[in-house]
């Protein structure tokens, strides 16, 4: 473990040469004024510490240091793919052995978006009806509409409409609009959404029962404390995500959640049907990772989301999961949804170009981030990374990739919903597009129940961060403190996960530890040097080492309580 570092740790290894102190930033360490140099009454401190290396780099160093952190962070990032075959041992001899041999990939990729609660067990899920309104939300061509609501997590249940037919389902869909589309708008309730988009109502003309839950929208209405006045430009997406962050959940892990509480209520259904997930946009990704996590999804279409991902850093903050591309692309989530059925649809995606704008009364506190649409290359090579397991398994017809207008077209085409279609079982044909239906509710307003659904995530989160201590007190139970050789003993683990999976590792230095200095200040009671260590090809750490002048000539700063300015940050 010794020989692994962090990130932050990149700079720690000035403590190999006894430096200590603060850390500035960039532009703070712009601002300082250099002392003036001044005559020593003694013998003049030499130009380089003694064993170390002139230090003849010019310019900005403490620039250059981030800038080569930043190379070296995206070049790891784009090797990541390469490296991700040795985390997996598939085992293609049956299905069972497959499943077998990817459980746990699985059970960590539900960790880290965060499904690691346990869901409230339901029969039904609960009609909406207001007072004196109607039961029925509207009447479509072989379907009726219905406002449902469905537990989830303790205080937080998923709502939205339910599609059903008239007859018995041919299946049973969780269809998950992007972020910024209600349930209304997916059905033709309500516009914003072209006809030819509409794939729930499009799925329930096929037959099909079709589960439309809520997402947290990218507006910024209520982020931040209300009571105080204090209001924000995050999206509601990062401003969960950055609660939920800290203790191990996500945003997406709750939504994840929903999708799977919609799941446990299909599978309890009788006549049992298929089960299978949709999904546009940010509904892309919950139906991806939904099918990646739950073997009990029998198809999936992922429309305007699927390419590679080792640009994710680039996207949005409440899109970031911690680890994921140490062990997961989308090719690899494939996998995990292999050999079920994976239809994926090149489309138009959402075209995010940063967070919402600073308004009077807002604080400028989003990260910055952007969408665009998946390019066709990417769709389609990031598919072919994934077609070897579906061969392998015998299933290559099991993936399909589809184009809706060469890539640029609406979600749901007919192509990709035929697909779906035969992924469960269809024999026949798509059945022609029906009327759109007409809202029967007065005064709805969907700006009302997605409060309340982004004030449960909110209320979920902040409950959970007060039981933090006591799931604390688990994790620290196998740690033994009844002595100091057996604390150290059984504490090793907890050192290895907070570097592993807290802090992050990266690989020991393969440069030398050979420092270079440069004397930079020459004050009355102190000098102070420059210092560079090389730790990768193009990477180091940069700093300022202050050494008073009292200094005996036998002493070392090891020896002292030295004090240091480093310039520039490494995170």
């Amino acid at each position: 473990m010794e020989d692994d570092m962090t990130r932050r740790q990149a700079m720690d290894l000035m403590g190999k040469s006894a430096i200590t102190g603060g850390i500035t930033t960039l532009s703070a360490a712009s601002t300082v004024a250099e002392p003036q140099r001044k005559e020593a009454a003694r013998t003049p401190p030499p130009p380089q510490l003694p064993g170390t290396d002139p230090l003849t780099r010019q310019g900005d160093l403490a620039a250059q240091m981030v800038e080569g952190i930043r190379s070296y962070l995206e070049n790891q990032t784009t090797g990541s793919v390469e490296k991700r075959g040795v985390l997996w041992n598939r085992d293609y001899s049956s299905p069972a052995a497959y499943e077998s041999s990817v459980a746990p990939q699985r059970e960590r990729f539900r960790r880290i978006i965060g499904v690691i609660d346990p869901r409230i067990p339901f029969s039904v899920p609960n009609l909406e009806i207001p007072l004196g309104g109607h039961s029925v939300v509207a009447s479509g061509d072989g379907y009726t509409v219905w406002s449902v609501r469905w537990p989830v997590l303790e205080g937080v249940d998923a709502e939205g409409l339910l599609l059903e037919p008239a007859d018995t389902p041919l299946a049973r869909v969780v269809a998950l609009p992007d972020a910024d589309w209600s349930p209304e708008m997916l059905v033709g309730l309500a516009p914003g959404v072209p006809s030819e988009a509409q794939f729930a109502r499009r799925l329930a003309e096929q037959g099909c029962a079709v589960l439309i839950p809520t997402l947290i929208n990218r507006a910024c209405i209520w982020s931040g404390n209300e009571q105080l006045g204090k209001l924000t430009n995050l999206t509601h997406r990062e401003y969960v995500c950055r609660m939920a962050y800290e203790i191990g959940r996500h945003i997406i892990g709750y939504e994840v959640q929903k999708v799977l509480a919609g799941v446990d209520w299909f599978s309890q259904c009788r006549p049992a049907r298929p089960i299978a997930v949709m999904g546009y946009g940010e509904g892309g990704l919950l139906a991806f990772y939904s099918a990646a996590a739950e073997t009990r999804i029998e198809a999936t279409c992922v429309s305007g989301y699927f390419q590679a991902r080792e640009s994710v850093w680039q996207e949005p903050l409440y899109r970031n999961v911690w680890s994921l591309l140490e062990m997961f692309g989308d090719a690899e989530l494939a996998g995990l949804i292999a050999p079920r059925t994976l239809t994926v649809e090149a489309s138009r995606g959402p075209e995010i170009f940063g967070p919402p704008p600073v308004t009077e009364g807002r604080l400028s506190t989003a990260a910055p981030g952007r969408l665009v649409s998946p390019q066709l290359s990417d769709v389609w090579a990031e598919a072919k990374r994934a077609q070897p397991i579906f061969e392998k398994l015998g299933v290559a017809e099991r993936l399909s990739c589809v184009a809706s207008g060469a890539g640029r077209g609406e979600p749901g085409s007919a192509e990709a919903l035929d697909a779906l279609m035969r992924g469960l079982g269809a024999r026949t044909g798509l059945r022609p597009s029906g009327r759109v239906p007409r809202e029967l509710r007065v005064g709805f307003d969907p700006v009302v129940r997605l409060h309340r659904q982004f004030k449960q995530l909110v209320g979920f989160t902040k409950r959970a961060v007060l039981e933090c201590e006591s799931a604390r007190e688990k994790f620290w139970a196998q740690a033994d403190n009844s002595s100091i050789q057996k604390w150290q003993q059984s504490t090793e683990y907890y050192r290895r996960y907070l570097w592993e999976e807290i802090l992050g590792m990266l690989p020991a230095p393969s440069e030398p530890l050979a420092a270079q200095t440069r004397k930079v200040y020459d004050e009355a009671s102190w000098t102070g040097y420059e210092v560079l260590l090389p730790l990768w090809p193009g990477v180091f750490a940069y700093g300022i080492l202050l050494l008073p002048k009292s200094m005996g000539p036998d002493e070392t700063p090891a020896r002292r309580r030295v004090s240091a300015w480093i310039r520039g940050s490494a995170a």
